[in-house]
């Protein structure tokens, strides 16, 4: 054989090896879900930002304790309540040398908010920055931001948008930027084995990352690879083998023996995914709200919280996470009371209980049965019907179209930890997430006038009121924010885990 050849064959080894063929200075994430793709612009799955977030970085981004702050921005200002101007970081590069410019801040964000700007296609992500309705370019260092109207929360959701090169898109496609990356990230893509791993590598001439942000500097470890585990077992075995540092997703029974272990250890964090149960408000069942009430009497969110989740979840009144803006904590608790829950049903017209069926995805199966079993016991007979993810969405969140199910168990994310982005999408009349058909006109007022109000404490009063009404009215029975717990070996560094669910491994270092 050839010496280039060799060569060649060599470097394609050193690739497809085996992963636990450790890399020298490589991190290994066993991850629940492989990528939708990799065009930052085209998905709403955390999961695949978790992935892209690595190979791509943002104008803004979160520290550890969900702050926002610059990254690709060096700051930025509120000019007028509609108009938000960025001073752009100097010095970054792409991962193919080319530098970053204003153009291509403006052109990722036309692609994402412009109608049919993505080769005909419109970006999934649109509704992610509200009302923006153009960039300018001001100079060759700033850009602004306008929008139709005061959207207060803007910076919080610019962390979610990833800058790409305006060339490489044009270079390559819409149906190129799907499997391939040239991000100004920390680390760039060596391989996507689709179902199996996403490979990467440090990039060298990355800017630093977000100042804010200490250490600024180049990745600490030269290779990070995202292998697929879907299996909850799988993944913990393989890390208790030593073969991947993290996993995500670590379930409430295998926290004690990763604890034991003497290589591993389990990290978490509070959530920012509120979990309840969407009740059909269209039905002759749940449009009263005694029944509702009776629903939620009925459920030992402590029990469940405590044998279920291993105590890793905060308990909620009403959408918003403890954590979040807004956050009523006056709100009144629907204790466990059964025979309350009876004496409510009777009130109802249901002395002799009812007959229901729960909606659920295979992977909360198991909660949804215990949830179940609890209703049951009060005369609300429940049967659980596992369902695939999309089959549900499009029979529990079709816009406008009528509910035809009784219950549904399910959950909504709120990364920006801010109402707009849970409390709109789920209780506002119609809006896309709001699968139990509630429809309250004096809560859609204070829903708008919350979403352009500047005044940060009349803000939050007007969430605290919103929060105050869906908890009387109970359109959702709401159940719990679990903590995210990961696993991880311990000879991982200066990697801690995120409230947004992002595994940011730019400073993670492996001993």
């Amino acid at each position: 054989m050839g010496t280039k050849r060799l060569l060649a064959f060599a470097s394609a080894l050193a690739v497809a090896a085996p992963l636990s063929l450790a890399h020298a200075s490589e991190i290994r994430v066993g991850f629940t879900l492989d990528a939708d793709t990799l065009d930052p612009a085209n998905h709403r799955k955390r999961e695949t930002e978790t992935i892209i977030r690595n190979m791509y970085d943002g104008i803004l981004t979160r520290d550890g304790d969900m702050k926002v702050v610059p990254e690709l921005a060096e700051s930025w200002t509120q000019v007028s309540p509609t108009v938000y101007e960025f001073k752009l970081r100097k010095g970054v590069k792409f991962h193919d040398g080319s530098d970053m410019t204003a153009e291509d801040v403006k052109f990722t964000l036309d692609r994402i908010t412009v109608e049919g700007a993505m080769e005909g296609q419109t970006s999934p992500r649109k509704s992610l920055l509200g009302p923006v309705t153009g960039v300018e370019i001001v100079d060759a260092d700033t850009i602004r931001i306008n929008l139709g109207e005061p959207w207060p929360i803007l910076p919080a959701m610019l962390p979610f948008q990833e800058v790409v090169s305006k060339a490489f898109v044009e270079k390559v496609g819409t149906d190129g930027m799907a499997t391939q990356v040239n991000g100004t990230g920390p680390f760039k893509l060596v391989d996507w084995r689709k179902g199996d791993s996403i490979i990467m590598e440090r990039f060298e001439d990355y800017y630093g990352g977000a100042t804010d942000i200490p250490p600024v500097g180049k990745a600490c470890v030269d290779r990070v690879i995202f292998k697929v585990i879907p299996e909850n077992a799988s993944r913990v075995a393989a890390l208790l083998a030593g073969d991947v540092d993290i996993v995500n997703e670590l379930p409430a029974h295998s926290i004690a023996q990763v604890k034991n272990n003497a290589a591993t250890d389990v990290m978490t964090v509070n959530g920012t995914r509120s979990f309840f149960i969407a009740l059909n408000n269209e039905s002759e069942i749940f449009e009263d709200v005694r029944v509702r009430r009776a629903a939620m009497h009925a459920i030992d969110k402590k029990l469940i919280i405590d044998k279920i989740l291993a105590g890793n979840a905060a308990p909620i009144s009403g959408i918003l996470s403890p954590d979040a803006f807004g956050h009523n904590k006056d709100l009144p608790d629907y204790g466990y009371d059964p025979d309350k829950a009876k004496a409510l049903l009777a009130e109802a017209g249901y002395p002799n209980g009812v007959d229901v069926e729960l909606d659920t995805e295979g992977a909360f199966k198991d909660i949804a049965e215990a949830v179940g079993s609890l209703l049951t016991k009060v005369g609300i007979r429940t049967k659980v019907v596992v369902g695939e993810g999309s089959q549900l969405s499009s029979k529990w969140r079709t816009k406008g179209e009528p509910k035809t199910g009784d219950m549904f168990f399910t959950s909504w994310g709120n990364g920006s930890l801010d109402p707009f982005d849970i409390f709109v999408p789920t209780h506002r009349t119609a809006d896309r997430g709001n699968s139990a058909g509630y429809a309250n006109p004096e809560l859609d007022r204070i829903l708008d006038e919350a979403g352009v109000e500047l005044d940060q404490a009349k803000r939050e009063a007007l969430y605290n009121q919103a929060e105050a009404i869906v908890n009387a009215d109970l359109p959702y029975l709401y159940l719990w924010v679990p903590q995210d717990v990961y696993g991880v070996s311990k000879r991982l560094s200066g990697w801690k885990p995120s409230a947004d669910s992002r595994i940011n491994l730019h400073d993670a270092c492996v001993n």
